[in-house]
């Protein structure tokens, strides 16, 4: 497990260099600064420059961020421990009013317009407070234009109004998540499947929270499906919800697998360079994709590629032939190994 402490100071330490880089440290307080952080990291062993390092201890969320979390919540909290008032019920004449505000906020986030839907949501808690969905979409709405501080106070505010209302802990693994908070993200949507044993996004949040949580064997950053998406209670369709894109989006495993195999099946090297010519077009595949390309302008479109420009310049130049790494580093190449390689 990685040192809390050594993860506080180089939080520190990026908070003060983007201080630094973006101007709100003074020309001439700069080099004082600077020789801080130096003492600081050193004081610590913490080595900002040090890319192993750095991946133990990233908590992948700013400090600045950590502390406007802790504002809100403060000032949610406010200055006396005292309990707050019941809400008084609303009458059934604000109800009608409220849902009909809470159909409009979800019909703005359909059109993505999250600021209005935002404004809808509070309009419908201001007549009826008792509402945990009204708190909850409006979660959605701040998760989705990137306030995931604000979307956390909101959904705890949904869950403190009805604890037993499970959407409102998806809405809180997501916001944890998308801040890089696992461990928070994790216990949310576990306590969410305690509610709902059988919600399957539950289940996949907790299941991917707790694939990123950090550990002494694991240290690299793997690829994930992210939490559940942001689906606000009422009538909107799936397509207009937000989440986390998917890992492995565009050209799949098995285009780019099956253009390595032709390669190599061509007489492609060891080190995954490009076979020579006349093993390409005494390959069947090749022809056919060749054919393709020419028939529909992607060959032409293929050729005025910089990248690829510069790859036939240096292999004319008698330079190393492009590595199959090199070749799927260029979206283009990448997206004809999707559509050719059966990966789409």
């Amino acid at each position: 497990m990685a040192d809390k402490k050594q993860q506080l100071v180089l939080s520190i330490i990026d908070f003060l260099n983007q201080s630094i880089d973006d101007g709100t440290v003074k020309q001439d307080d700069r080099e004082g600064l600077e020789v801080a952080i130096q003492c600081i990291g050193e004081a610590f062993g913490v080595d900002p420059s040090d890319d192993n390092q750095r991946g133990r201890l990233s908590t992948q969320v700013k400090l600045q961020t950590i502390f406007d979390v802790f504002l809100k919540t403060r000032d949610k909290a406010g200055p006396s421990p005292a309990p707050a008032a019941t809400p008084s019920a609303p009458s059934a004449e604000d109800k009608i009013k409220a849902e009909k505000l809470k159909q409009t906020g979800n019909m703005h986030m359909t059109a993505k317009k999250h600021e209005q839907a935002i404004d809808a949501y509070t309009k419908a808690i201001t007549l009826d407070s008792t509402n945990p969905v009204y708190y909850s979409n409006r979660a959605a709405a701040y998760a989705s234009k990137g306030d995931h501080a604000s979307a956390i106070l909101d959904a705890e505010k949904a869950i403190e109004v009805d604890p037993a209302f499970v959407k409102a802990y998806s809405r809180l693994g997501h916001a944890h998540y998308t801040l890089g908070d696992y461990k928070s993200a994790a216990a949310a949507f576990k306590k969410g499947i305690e509610l709902d044993p059988t919600n399957a996004n539950l289940k996949s949040g907790l299941q991917n929270a707790t694939d990123r949580m950090p550990s002494e064997d694991d240290d690299d950053d793997d690829d994930d499906d992210g939490p559940p998406p942001l689906v606000p209670e009422g009538d909107l369709p799936q397509s207009s919800t937000s989440s986390i894109p998917r890992a492995g989006a565009g050209a799949g495993a098995g285009g780019l697998g099956g253009m390595a195999d032709m390669f190599r099946g061509m007489g492609g090297g060891a080190g995954g360079g490009m076979p020579d010519l006349a093993s390409m077009m005494n390959n069947p595949m090749m022809m056919q994709m060749a054919q393709q390309m020419m028939a529909n302008g992607g060959l032409e479109r293929l050729m005025s590629n910089p990248n690829v420009a510069n790859m036939m310049n240096r292999m004319q130049s008698g330079g190393a032939a492009p590595s199959m790494e090199e070749l799927m580093s260029d979206p283009d190449l990448k997206n004809l190994a999707g559509q050719f390689g059966g990966g789409r």
